[in-house]
């Protein structure tokens, strides 16, 4: 069974961690005009080659679903009115879900981050902000959770994409860990500073 503790150490870790391999891999994309030749080598062995594609639509994939877990673990949805406007999740859905409310301080329980206050955080155009958190819920719901017809094409916009891998980690840490009096998780992950594309 996984414990609260689980949790904080493990798995949202584990999850912060697949987003900023989203956002590394954002960066990279962002940078080149096609994809790249691909060698991937562990122990200082090469292992595998190929289209720089294998490795980052598959991250790519894998931050967005965990930026969506994250999310309705803080207490966000989509509006079921607009889809790139966020809204309150609601109470708790299924009895072993982890939410934000089952952790507490001296205060008491942790309460649902807002839209207004997930969106606050931006530092730029809060219009922006929400645009990007609610299509990263959008991508996750409709272009890989599921196969549907009512993806959005604006919503994979990798602009609005980077804003999302930034702020989700961004409220984990501000609304969960800071609130809780831990340290936040460090991601582990990073680039060489070798910028020849």
């Amino acid at each position: 069974m996984v414990t609260r503790d689980d949790v904080l150490t493990r798995i949202i870790p584990h999850r912060l961690e697949a987003i900023a391999s989203l956002n590394l891999v954002l960066h990279l994309r962002g940078s080149w005009d096609s994809p790249k030749p691909m060698k991937i080598f562990f122990a200082d062995q090469l292992k595998i080659t190929g289209s720089s594609n294998a490795f980052t639509n598959p991250v790519i994939e894998a931050g967005i679903i965990h930026c969506r877990a994250l999310l309705e673990f803080l207490g966000l949805r989509i509006s079921a009115s607009d889809p790139r406007k966020l809204a309150s999740r609601g109470a708790k859905g299924r009895a072993d879900d982890w939410v934000i409310e089952d952790f507490s301080n001296a205060a008491g329980p942790l309460p649902l981050v807002t839209p207004q206050q997930a969106i606050s955080r931006y530092k730029g155009d809060p219009a922006e902000a929400e645009i990007a958190l609610a299509s990263v819920l959008h991508t996750a719901n409709k272009g890989l959770a599921h196969l549907t017809a009512g993806l959005s094409p604006d919503a994979t916009d990798i602009a609005a994409l980077e804003i999302s891998s930034r702020g989700v980690p961004a409220l984990v840490v501000s609304h969960l860990y800071t609130p809780l009096g831990l340290a936040a998780p460090t991601p582990s992950i990073s680039t060489t500073s070798r910028n020849d594309g």
